[in-house]
């Protein structure tokens, strides 16, 4: 997939039962001062420099190692018992050498202390610069020049090459965990999450089998070349689904879209279509004889919006945007991040029956 530009994503949430977050780890200290960090964890930063060349995953690991930071958070958050206070440990990459490092957002909401261990074993503070729930990618910058920053990757990875996780799951800083990518442009059953924000949060994903666990959040999911194809930020547990190594990543092209916004700007401008669609299953398409059996089924128009304006009515079958194929409605979420609001998009869809192009200039999501 050619690189997208700064463009991103339709309304999206995530804060689920079942899909677990890959996120804060509780009961981690929170570092203060700089360059008070123990000896962290035989992490890249020691690793020998004489790596076999059959090695790949070590390759990846002493490159990639070094630009992985261990994100230490203190946090209140208003629960139905009351206020509570707590620490958590995600991850980050370092995105640009003047201070900039990308994480989840879950993994510094709420905070009201932040710091930052790097792998050779020093801290700073940082400050989050922005943060955008509807990909979850914030940003943080720390007071330090030269960091090592990671080379990010902004095509789509193929399926079936390494992958190679790196971050601090349950605080272990500068694990590193192998795998494939297991798939790409995937998005979680809404039968697992229901289909409100939830279901809209985690779509146009990177499916790996590298181990991802509390705590990867925001860490690196690399390829065989060390350069960032991912920012890790979910899996979905065996306990609640029967099946092993299930992580997902949220694809570096949104990533880099997201951080440049919150940096250059401090908010992400947001495409939006106005339509509330389903999945339209093989099984209605039948019962219906209608002439498609997948796509995304228009359930409502918001009024006033890009969609209205197109000519988007209940009841029709979405099933492309652009030159992307629609079979699902995670796939329109996902298409609309390659857009930016006042962009023209054309539409297909079927309605009676009937094959139509419609044009729509997006709009843009408010909040």
């Amino acid at each position: 997939m050619a690189r997208r530009s700064r463009k991103n994503t339709a309304a999206i949430a995530i804060a689920l039962a079942v899909v677990m977050l890959a996120g804060c780890s509780q009961g981690q200290p929170v570092a203060e001062d700089n360059n008070n960090a123990a000896d962290v964890s035989s992490g890249a930063s020691a690793a020998s420099p004489r790596i076999p060349s059959d090695e790949p995953v070590a390759i990846v690991a002493s490159d990639v190692g070094p630009s992985v930071v261990q994100v230490n958070v203190r946090a209140v958050q208003e629960t139905p018992f009351g206020t509570q206070k707590g620490e958590g440990v995600g991850s980050g990459v370092i995105y640009r050498p003047d201070g900039y490092i990308i994480t989840n957002n879950h993994v510094v909401a709420d905070a009201t202390a932040v710091n930052v261990a790097f792998a050779d074993g020093t801290t700073e503070r940082a400050s989050v610069v922005g943060s955008d729930p509807n990909t979850e990618i914030a940003v943080l910058e720390v007071d330090r020049d030269g960091l090592p920053a990671a080379t990010f990757d902004e095509n789509t990875p193929v399926v079936g090459q390494l992958a190679v996780a790196i971050g601090s799951p349950s605080g272990f800083e500068s694990t590193v965990t192998s795998g494939i990518v297991s798939g790409v442009g995937r998005e979680f059953p809404p039968e697992l999450i229901g289909s409100g924000s939830e279901a809209r949060a985690l779509v146009d994903l990177i499916q790996t089998d590298a181990a991802i666990s509390p705590g990867n959040s925001g860490g690196a999911l690399a390829d065989r070349d060390g350069r960032i194809v991912g920012i890790n930020v979910a899996y979905l547990p065996p306990a609640e689904t029967g099946a092993e190594n299930l992580g997902f990543a949220i694809p570096s092209d949104t990533a880099v879209s997201v951080a440049d916004q919150l940096i250059d700007t401090g908010r992400v401008s947001t495409a939006y279509l106005g339509v509330v669609t389903t999945d339209l299953s093989p099984e209605d398409a039948r019962e219906f004889d209608l002439p498609v059996d997948s796509g995304a089924l228009v359930e409502q128009v918001v009024q006033d919006s890009a969609a209205a304006d197109a000519g988007v009515r209940k009841g029709d079958i979405i099933t492309a945007l652009g030159r992307v194929r629609v079979e699902r409605y995670g796939d329109l979420l996902g298409a609309l991040r390659d857009y930016a609001p006042g962009d023209t998009v054309t539409l297909t869809v079927f309605r009676d029956g009937d094959k139509r192009k419609l044009e729509a200039t997006l709009g843009e999501k408010s909040g």
